[in-house]
């Protein structure tokens, strides 16, 4: 008999402090179940990127092929970015080199001013896909939209060794700031498809082949 009622007692007593535990953990990313019952913790996602922009969303279940862009949608896209204003004159020269270039979106964002070579037409590409560098060319039309671009850079709070496209108070700009803007820009410019800038590179592989250049896109 006492021994019914200790545990009794024993059974109430906990029951109140695993329901506390239950509710400790509701909602919380850094609590996973275990197979029992238990919780076991796990380092919580950071909320930021290492590159100081908003952490990487998770990669879609389902990929569209990229939409290659004509030579008006090009044109009416860059004349969407605002010639009056620091950002404006900074979106155009990003999406020239994407487009004129053909670089990647992490490849341009990681350039730096001792990169560029306009004299040449070339563009160093020190980080490119699987570690290597490589040399790209660029027009000198081209050259001369980012210029305008670096004029622009000189009045920001960086210097010649920060990155090129930068945000207006200096920070680094993240590849996710470019795939918010992007599709605002191309509903500025009237353009009813998919704009996003793995699709500038395909433009402007599609626009060599035409021309008999294959560069294995």
């Amino acid at each position: 008999m006492t021994t019914t009622t200790t545990q009794t007692v024993r059974t109430t007593t906990t029951q109140p402090q695993a329901t506390r535990h239950r509710h400790a953990n509701a909602g919380r990313d850094d609590a996973l179940p275990r197979p029992g019952g238990a919780a076991v913790a796990v380092a919580p996602t950071p909320p930021h990127g290492h590159d100081g922009g908003p952490r990487a969303r998770a990669k879609p279940l389902r990929r569209y092929p990229p939409e290659v862009l004509t030579d008006a949608e090009v044109a009416a896209l860059l004349a969407a970015c605002r010639e009056d204003s620091p950002a404006g004159i900074r979106n155009r020269a990003l999406l020239t080199v994407l487009y004129r270039a053909g670089l990647r979106i992490t490849e341009t964002l990681a350039l730096r001013p001792i990169d560029l070579d306009p004299r040449s037409g070339a563009i160093r590409v020190l980080h490119a896909k699987g570690g290597r560098s490589r040399m790209v060319g660029m027009d000198r039309a081209g050259f001369e939209i980012v210029e305008q671009w670096l004029d622009a850079r000189r009045l920001l709070p960086v210097t010649d060794a920060d990155r090129v496209f930068c945000l207006i108070d200096g920070r680094p700009m993240a590849s996710s700031y470019v795939r918010v803007f992007l599709p605002r820009l191309a509903a500025k410019a009237g353009l009813v498809r998919r704009v996003h800038a793995h699709g500038l590179r395909h433009t402007h592989a599609a626009e060599l082949r035409q021309e008999g250049v294959d560069i294995g896109l």
